[in-house]
């Protein structure tokens, strides 16, 4: 078991590597970078700081003030007041940004489709519960270093 278990581990990244390079090239046809997709994706369902932004996307919060900084001189978001800490502004989406999210979220389930065409989805559904449970092994282990 500990070959397949390296198999797998690799199997994972090497699916998530080519997965990042899918969503650069569909975010590059909508005119964004994938982390501005990812940005206005966790940004539009309700207007967040850039530290909350940060910590939904498991990054930085530098990285995610550097885009969001694209993000607003690109037109695709604004900084709104923050009634709860008035030194960490809101980061809403604009009408553009919306209409971007709107796109690119388009293109890409139209590329799901298509690249799960040949898949059962059965075995799509396996995969999925294999995944959450590995998640939640990881998220557990995760916790209890943590607590020592």
């Amino acid at each position: 078991m500990p070959d397949e278990i390296a198999l797998l581990v690799a199997d994972v990244y090497e699916a998530a590597g080519a997965l990042r390079r899918l969503g650069e090239r569909t975010a590059r046809a909508e005119g964004l970078t994938q982390a501005r997709w990812q940005v206005l994706s966790v940004a539009s369902e309700e207007a967040l700081t850039v530290p909350q932004a940060a910590r939904r996307l498991g990054v930085t919060r530098q990285n995610v003030q550097r885009v969001a900084n694209d993000l607003v001189e690109l037109g695709h978001a604004a900084y709104t007041a923050n009634p709860d800490h008035r030194g960490s502004p809101l980061l809403t989406l604009t009408p553009s940004g919306r209409d971007a999210l709107a796109s690119v979220t388009e293109r890409a389930t139209e590329q799901h489709r298509t690249l799960f065409a040949a898949l059962p989805e059965k075995d799509v559904a396996a995969a999925r519960s294999l995944l959450h449970r590995l998640l939640a092994e990881l998220n557990r282990q995760e916790r209890a270093a943590g607590e020592h």
